[in-house]
């Protein structure tokens, strides 16, 4: 999925979202997917795997700082716990697709980052890049927790 890209509109024109305001920064993604796998372990009784969850606090991290840094910042995080894995969407300003980025420059010095979007397509089942009605994009991944 990371080699190609998925793009569908979102939400109809117009809607809003009513609620809390979302978590914007790494940390606070962080502490929202925590809690969010932390109460679903708790209502099925089963314990949480811990390298999972890091598996998927490195993939919430990284499209929130890719968002931040290449994406005009974060405009709406969603966590959702269901069935084998946690589904992540954020969004950003940006219309811009994710991409990779050579390690090197032309020259052969080597770049700083670009690690982010290869890591997140290592670690989640399915990705999708969906087109926001007002602007920029929504990434949703999929990350097994088992």
């Amino acid at each position: 999925m990371c080699e190609e890209h998925t793009t569908e509109p979102l939400e109809p024109p117009g809607a809003r979202r009513a609620g809390p305001p979302r978590p914007c920064r790494p940390a606070e993604v962080r502490e929202a997917v925590t809690r969010a796998v932390s109460e679903r372990c708790r209502a099925t009784r089963t314990p949480c795997d811990t390298e999972a969850l890091a598996d998927v606090l490195l993939v919430a991290s990284e499209l929130t700082t890719n968002a931040m840094l290449h994406g005009g910042g974060v405009t709406d995080f969603q966590v959702d716990v269901s069935g084998p894995g946690v589904r992540l969407s954020v969004s950003d300003r940006s219309a811009e697709l994710p991409v990779v980025v050579e390690p090197t420059d032309r020259q052969g010095r080597r770049r700083p980052g670009g690690h982010g979007w290869p890591i997140v397509c290592r670690l989640s089942r399915d990705i999708r890049v969906s087109d926001l009605p007002a602007g920029g994009k929504c990434i949703t991944a999929v990350v097994p927790l088992s």
